[in-house]
């Protein structure tokens, strides 16, 4: 598939690994449209990566809403043929289930579950005739449970199990769309930072050391080459989460341990 004139799309692109994301689909000869909430830093992202002569449309959008990824699949539709469409806007909130507040846990689910639902459909529909990729960023957490992070697990389980049925439709309907999931451990992003003072988030921090954004985003879209349709980053972590989620009473005492390490590193980086 030919990207010199082809456009993608990265929702949550204003920071992060949505921006290293965008940044290698520029290198890529993709035009790309970023979008994020935040108005200022859309602005900033756009014309950081423009800098170098880059085409980059940046539009301010909010990945809850379904009628707001038609309106970027529009203005997308506009600059070119969509090749690319990349649903990684997420939100992260720790907590115990039955503490979190109760406007964390609908935002985790409309902006990770919903978020990636909605851009997915607007997606297919834009490439349903002439082919495209889409790729959805979900997370380790998707393999197994995470104490600490039962809702934000419950959603990116819920993002890894859409990505691989909406695969499965397409090939039924014979629709030249692939899909694609990338469940990277964590990164070091403003996304984990944020949280970092919580001990709730511990198990995030119980891998030697955080990946870096560029090694995610490498990863992602080196997916865009093939037909893979999931890779988990790192391969042997994502063994140990799906060890969890077969035998689960075996394996909390197991995360206790990695927590209980996790924590030690997380008060200490």
């Amino acid at each position: 598939m030919s990207r010199a004139g082809s456009v993608a799309v990265v929702t949550g692109a204003a920071r992060g690994l949505g921006r290293e994301i965008a940044r290698r689909l520029l290198a890529r000869g993709h035009r790309v449209v970023i979008t994020d909430l935040d108005a200022a830093a859309v602005s900033a992202t756009a014309a950081e990566l423009a800098a170098s002569g880059a085409q980059v449309t940046g539009i301010v959008a909010d990945a809850r809403d379904a009628a707001e990824h038609r309106r970027v699949a529009a203005a997308a539709a506009q600059l070119g043929p969509v090749t690319v469409w990349v649903n990684n806007a997420g939100v992260l909130r720790s907590g115990r289930a039955w503490e979190q507040p109760e406007e964390h846990q609908a935002l985790m689910v409309d902006v990770n579950v919903m978020g990636v639902v909605h851009g997915s459909r607007a997606a297919v529909e834009l490439m349903r005739e002439r082919g495209g990729h889409v790729l959805n960023i979900a997370s380790m957490s998707a393999h197994g449970p995470v104490p600490g992070l039962a809702v934000y697990a419950a959603t990116k389980a819920a993002v890894l199990s859409f990505s691989t049925s909406l695969q499965g439709d397409l090939d039924l309907a014979r629709v030249p769309v692939r899909v694609h999931a990338l469940c990277p451990d964590a990164a070091d992003t403003a996304l984990v930072r944020d949280e970092q003072a919580s001990p709730d988030v511990a198990l995030l921090f119980s891998q030697r050391s955080l990946l870096t954004p560029a090694a995610v985003a490498d990863a992602a879209v080196a997916l865009l080459d093939g037909r893979r349709v999931v890779r988990s980053l790192p391969t042997h972590r994502a063994g140990l989460m799906r060890f969890g989620s077969l035998l689960p009473r075996v394996a909390l005492p197991v995360l206790s341990l990695l927590r209980a390490q996790g924590d030690r590193r997380r008060t200490s980086t």
